[in-house]
């Protein structure tokens, strides 16, 4: 039973976050495959918008990982998956020249952190 609670996942995911994918990915990559300690060091000295938002995330799955294992060593842990998909996109219409418009998107994140 002790090695089966080593190879497991414990994972956190933030829906519709107002971000644009392929800006998050790129702090996503940053961490993917480190330990938790360095990770949050990482994102504390990434100057991009996203990185409070993946250092909450990964603060929650490092707290779901305490909450669902008691003799769990968080230092141990490390960003086993971390991915980003698109959520739904906001459309809006930019009026321009002889009456036409041009559509407007406002991208959103499903950002997925997995820790084991």
């Amino acid at each position: 039973m002790a090695e089966q609670s080593e190879h497991r996942e414990y994972r956190a995911v933030a829906k519709n976050v107002r971000i644009s994918p392929r800006k998050v990915r790129l702090v996503v990559d940053l961490i993917r495959g480190k330990n938790v300690v360095q990770a949050l060091g990482i994102l504390d000295a990434t100057p991009k918008r996203s990185s409070p938002v993946v250092k909450t995330l990964l603060k929650s799955a490092i707290s779901n990982a305490e909450q669902q294992n008691q003799e769990l060593d968080v230092d141990s842990l490390t960003v086993r998956t971390a991915f980003v998909d698109t959520a739904p996109t906001l459309r809006r219409w930019r009026p321009r020249a002889m009456g036409r418009a041009t559509p407007i998107r406002k991208r959103a994140s499903r950002i997925t952190l997995a820790v084991g």
